[in-house]
């Protein structure tokens, strides 16, 4: 049985706290161009994208829309650019967990963390709308998720072997797709309802499942000392 991790609640605690932008930090230096992105982030991530107007940007941002539409010709476009910026940001956080990790479960942790502070601010929507109304949009994240994200994963499964943590039977091509769709998993509504599921969670909970399937005792062992659980027989 395994008690509640110490982990989990640094997690959550993360999540409450943190309110800033994830890409485009307050910046009294930052371009116009840049200022309407993190406006139209901040409105994104509350509401959604298909309710939110260029109009709403604009007051949003104390912005004429005409100024908007000096760099932007239509919402499409603010959002292609905002998902391009939040690309590049994931992007250079994967690495970052990746190169500091000692170890391939330090490294799943560490990329939780990353991911739980992105999705403690966005409402679950945004995604759901991104993948019906905006396909050019969600295409980057589907080619990100496929290109970037799926070779980072079964990096980290082939050291893992290498240090002892992950079973050298498993199967890394097969089990790195798996991860790829755990995570899409999440965003389905009719398996796991925004209502009734926090993303945070479910995300955290299939992310340990997926360790305790590929590690050895070796792995298990590194797992609760990193959940600081004591796992009893």
């Amino acid at each position: 049985m395994l008690r509640k991790t110490v982990i989990e609640k640094n997690i959550q605690e993360t999540c409450e706290t943190k309110k800033v932008s994830i890409v485009l930090c307050p910046n009294f230096n930052m371009s116009t161009e840049e200022k309407i992105l993190k406006g139209a982030e901040e409105l994104f991530f509350k509401y959604g994208v298909r309710s939110v107007t260029m109009d709403d940007i604009a007051r949003h941002l104390g912005m004429s829309k005409k100024t908007i539409y000096q760099y932007y010709k239509e919402k499409d476009e603010v959002v292609h650019k905002l998902m391009q910026a939040h690309i590049r940001e994931d992007e250079r956080m994967c690495i970052n967990g990746y190169e500091r990790a000692n170890n391939v479960v330090e490294e799943v942790f560490n990329v939780m963390q990353n991911i739980t502070e992105i999705f403690s601010k966005v409402n679950p929507l945004l995604f759901y709308e991104l993948q019906k109304y905006y396909p050019q949009s969600w295409k980057l994240i589907k080619h990100f998720k496929e290109d970037f994200i799926l070779g980072m994963v079964e990096k980290s499964i082939e050291k893992g072997k290498r240090d002892g943590y992950v079973r050298p039977d498993v199967n890394t091509r097969i089990l790195s797709r798996l991860r790829m769709e755990e995570i899409e998993l999440t965003f389905n509504a009719a398996v796991y309802p925004a209502d009734k599921f926090s993303i945070v969670e479910v995300q955290l909970t299939l992310a340990e499942h997926f360790l305790y399937g590929i590690c050895t005792f070796k792995g298990h062992k590194l797992i609760n000392k990193y959940k600081q659980v004591v796992e009893e027989e």
